[in-house]
């Protein structure tokens, strides 16, 4: 079964420092990811490395049965779905919501390069009704609360039937009110079969959405573990990579961690 996203052997080198150290990592259909680790581990440059906005130093990325490097990259970005808070601060802010995941089409961050048409708009409202904000289609991006402005982008991800999903870090800036609304959303995500395989970076083991079948822990940029879940999110491990004791526990497929 040929993998939605083959890292083999990636290093990524800023200015002498090694941010990833020969990671090997695939995705498949049907699995949903977490990535974790300390501050600096390389999360998120990984993830944009699977987005294919960042060229690993070495080693070789396949992204939905295309090679990094060999394929236009523009073209391929269409078939991802990838949301990080860079990306949002660069969205053009004069849009409206609906504009906003519209532009996903092209995955686009402005309106003007493209044509869209009453479908595209349609497509995009009733997106923007799943994830209960139609009333928002006609608000300014710069004018939505940061729980309104996540459920936005989720929607986003769906404007064109992605094969992958990437989401960093979609709760920052997120109450607790708002982030339980948006882990309930990707609880139903990773419960529904016919979704793409997802991977998620956070910081926080509470944030991990039930039904998440995969892990990834990252240590100074280099692989700590990876696997099943439950294999994977347990005190040994990730005390070793926070450098802490701590005590991880999990409750109904939530987990929590607290030192030890």
């Amino acid at each position: 079964m040929t993998a939605a996203l083959h890292c083999s052997h990636i290093s990524v080198v800023f200015d002498g420092t090694r941010v990833l150290d020969d990671v090997s990592w695939e995705v498949h259909d049907g699995e949903r990811w977490v990535i974790l680790g300390p501050n600096g581990a390389g999360k998120t440059t990984l993830l944009r490395i699977a987005a294919l906005y960042q060229h690993p130093t070495s080693g070789t990325v396949d992204v939905l049965g295309q090679r990094l490097g060999r394929c236009d990259v523009r073209a391929l970005r269409e078939r991802i779905a990838f949301s990080s808070p860079a990306l949002a601060a660069r969205l053009e802010p004069s849009m409206t919501a609906t504009e906003v995941v519209m532009t996903a089409r092209y995955a686009a961050l402005a309106p003007w390069w493209h044509q869209y048409t009453d479908a595209d708009r349609a497509h995009a409202i009733t997106l923007l009704e799943r994830f209960r904000c139609r009333e928002l289609a006609d608000h300014l991006l710069t004018t939505l609360s940061a729980g309104e402005r996540q459920r936005v982008l989720l929607a986003r991800t769906l404007m064109t039937d992605p094969g992958l999903v990437l989401l960093d870090e979609p709760t920052a800036g997120l109450d607790v009110g708002g982030r339980e609304e948006l882990v309930a959303d990707l609880t139903a995500w990773a419960r529904d079969a016919a979704r793409p395989p997802l991977v998620l970076v956070t910081h926080h083991l509470e944030e991990i959405p039930p039904a998440f079948t995969h892990a990834l822990v990252l240590k100074d940029g280099k692989e700590l573990a990876k696997g099943a879940i439950e294999s994977v999110v347990n005190s040994e491990i990730l005390s070793d990579a926070f450098g802490l004791p701590l005590l991880v526990e999990a409750r109904l497929g939530r987990f929590t961690a607290r030192l030890g």
